[in-house]
């Protein structure tokens, strides 16, 4: 019985933070959910327990799993999948930032030491330095989330854009060394088959 008490205080209370989270009232999410205000008012202070096809509703409407709803968080734990995402985007477009703010640091310091012809022709570079930066950022962020799409695309661009960077180097240097390129293909396939072996071997 006190097990039951335990789990009912919990859902109470995940319930509770994830309706105010979503702004809804008691009674919004009893419209939504069909049921009476009452009832969601029982739910949050630990009197009841909605039984599983309610739980699974509530679940879907706040873009969370199950055990989400049943399990004890702290409290910047159970956010929606929406806010979950939202604050991962925001912290890739920021790390990647600090790239372009190296790179704007750089091209700054560069034009102030080193202002004449020939520093001209190698200032900009920073700036295309911090493409294949930002994508390393993209890869580490997309690895820890498991974002697998994201991560090819920022593979793909970080091969690609790590051979640019090479050409444009030996480009300022006089040397047109085109040719480069051709390793990206291998490159680039190797990436494709890599993924696609992967998700075969956990299937």
């Amino acid at each position: 019985m006190e097990d039951h008490d335990v789990l009912a205080a919990i859902v109470g209370k995940n319930i509770t933070r994830l309706r105010k989270a979503a702004n809804l009232t008691q009674l919004e999410l009893a419209e939504k959910l069909n049921y009476s205000d009452k009832s969601i008012s029982k739910w949050e202070q630990g009197n009841g327990i909605p039984d599983v096809r309610i739980l699974m509703q509530l679940a879907d409407l706040f873009g969370v799993s199950l055990d989400d709803l049943v399990r004890e968080h702290e409290e910047k734990e159970v956010l929606p999948k929406t806010a979950r995402l939202r604050n991962r985007v925001l912290t890739v477009i920021l790390s990647s930032g600090l790239c372009w703010l190296v790179a704007v640091c750089c091209f700054v310091l560069l034009g102030i030491f080193w202002g004449d012809y020939e520093g001209m022709r190698w200032k900009w570079l920073s700036f295309v330095f911090a493409v294949p930066a930002s994508a390393v950022v993209v890869i580490v962020f997309s690895t820890i989330w498991r974002w697998k799409w994201t991560r090819i695309i920022a593979i793909s661009t970080l091969v690609w854009t790590a051979l640019g960077c090479v050409y444009l180097v030996a480009y300022a240097c006089g040397q047109n060394i085109w040719l480069i390129f051709l390793i990206g293909i291998p490159l680039q396939l190797l990436t494709l088959f890599y993924f696609v072996w992967r998700k075969r071997r956990k299937n």
